[in-house]
């Protein structure tokens, strides 16, 4: 499984990005006001599985492959700061201050918190 572990990265960055996709448009079809809800759902998402993958590969459960699958391929294609930033500069752009800086204190503070739950929850 080693010498195809790139490769399994790669596609499993491919599942969590499509994965990103489709709950961002179920997310966006039923909340239609200015907080960017599902991009902040999807970080917060991505911080409790993170902690929960971190957890099972410290406490043994977890291959150190599939750690890097989950992790750093699925996870890091679904989880997305670099689209939090920009909505949170969109929203400042449009003058949505109060809106902007609640996302930007929610995106920094909640995914941290979350992973700190999912780690809590195995080890």
């Amino acid at each position: 499984m080693a010498m195809f572990l790139p490769v399994l990265v790669c596609l499993s960055g491919g599942l969590g990005a499509s994965c990103r996709y489709l709950l961002d448009t179920t997310v966006k079809t039923y909340w239609t006001r200015a907080f960017p809800m599902s991009t902040f759902v999807i970080n917060l998402l991505a911080g409790l599985l993170a902690g929960l993958v971190a957890a099972a590969a410290l406490v043994g459960g977890l291959d150190e492959s599939w750690r890097l699958m989950l992790a750093t391929g699925f996870l890091g294609g679904f989880s997305t700061f670099s689209t939090a930033i920009n909505e949170m500069v969109t929203l400042f752009r449009k003058r949505r201050y109060p809106t902007a800086a609640g996302y930007l204190l929610a995106s920094v503070v909640a995914p941290p918190l979350a992973a700190a739950a999912g780690f809590m929850l195995v080890a």
